[in-house]
């Protein structure tokens, strides 16, 4: 299959969340000018000649961290190397904080489109114990700013099972997301992941999960309001107006090819999974040395991708369409695992509906059970 879409892992933050697993680097800004020089000559490296794409998603990190001339450098380079086909789909994370008018002309002047905003909470509370750096005020003034600058694609990604977090304060939040309309809304819940700092504070007491009824609850309530007011869920975690689906993330969701650029990212050419190494400074050094900045590398055969494809697929809402998955991987879905398959249809966690195999909204709740019986 051809790779459309392209991943650009951008390190940089001002501070490391206790919560974030992801390959990022703080109060190193001496490293971002080094940063541009690997990541052009990965892209020159890997690619060879421009790639047409229809997706880009710039992730952190905090891409916005970088100041607007590093930023235009940073876009200017991604538009000389991936050409964007015409109503692609250009994503870039930002953070409330930082995210000023002269760094929203820049985005707009390189042909970004898509905004994905780590608000996470509204409560100050909250956003104290998940160690954000904004305010809830200044997530209203951002978002009025970038409409302003003519950003007509908003996606507000907010937080669950906070510790000290109640249903009312989930409540108020999901409601004044609402009330700034944005186009997309991520739901994620909080996760303890080792090697972070909350799994060290977790472990030595400092912190506490909340109750799994009321997180169930916080998930519940999701799942009920936002379609009412026009945000249909497409997959778990993540609802959408009508069009306005994440298109880069459901490559991922439908185990098409992508590549990735930058420390940490991933590739995949629809048969081979590519990591590149995770340490910024390791990524660094092998780029200038005009080595891999490969650290792993998976082979996927036939039964391994199908397994792989329930998993994602499940995590979409329309679920799987079991003839095109029969064709795709020469696999029955049900063959992978024909006792827990059968097992959750009689529960009631999935169901067969008009040739698709989905989850049920009583098997969202649990769906990583299910998809975990299938990778088995």
């Amino acid at each position: 299959m051809p790779i459309h879409a392209a991943y650009v892992h951008v390190p940089f933050c001002v501070h490391r969340c206790g919560y974030c697993d992801f390959t990022v680097v703080a109060g190193r800004d001496d490293l971002i000018g080094p940063f541009l020089d690997a990541l052009e000559l990965e892209l020159q490296t890997q690619l060879g000649e421009p790639a047409p794409v229809s997706t880009i998603f710039i992730g952190g990190g905090t891409p916005t961290y970088l100041a607007p001339h590093e930023l235009r450098r940073l876009l200017a380079m991604l538009a000389a190397w991936l050409t964007l086909e015409p109503l692609g789909e250009f994503s870039v994370e930002a953070n409330p904080a930082g995210l000023d008018p002269e760094r929203m002309e820049v985005l707009r002047e390189f042909g970004v489109n898509r905004i994905s905003l780590g608000v996470q909470s509204f409560h100050q509370p909250t956003l104290q114990v998940l160690e954000r750096d904004h305010t809830p005020d200044l997530v209203g003034l951002v978002c009025d700013n970038l409409r302003h600058h003519g950003f007509d694609n908003l996606a507000l990604d907010l937080i669950y099972g906070v510790p000290g977090q109640s249903m009312a304060n989930w409540e108020e939040t999901v409601q004044l997301a609402l009330e700034l309309r944005p186009e997309h809304l991520s739901t994620y819940g909080l996760t303890f992941e080792k090697g972070t700092t909350y799994w060290g504070r977790l472990l030595r007491g400092e912190l506490n999960r909340i109750d799994e009824e009321l997180e169930r609850s916080m998930y519940g309530h999701v799942m009920d309001i936002l379609p009412r007011v026009g945000l249909d869920q497409y997959e778990l975690s993540n609802f959408a107006v009508a069009g306005r689906e994440c298109r880069h993330n459901q490559v991922y969701w439908r185990s098409e090819p992508y590549y990735g650029f930058g420390p940490g990212a991933a590739g995949f050419d629809g048969t081979t999974r590519r990591m590149n190494h995770r340490s910024v400074h390791t990524w660094l050094k092998r780029i200038r040395a005009g080595e891999s900045p490969v650290t792993e590398t998976e082979q996927l055969d036939r039964e391994l991708a199908a397994r792989e494809a329930v998993m994602l697929g499940l995590r979409q809402v329309r679920g799987i369409d079991l003839a095109e998955f029969r064709y795709r991987y020469h696999y029955d879905v049900r063959s992978l695992s024909a006792a827990a398959y059968d097992r959750f249809i009689t529960s009631g966690w999935l169901q067969e509906r008009s040739g698709l195999l989905q989850l049920t909204k009583e098997g969202r709740f649990v769906a990583d059970t299910v998809m975990s019986e299938f990778l088995a």
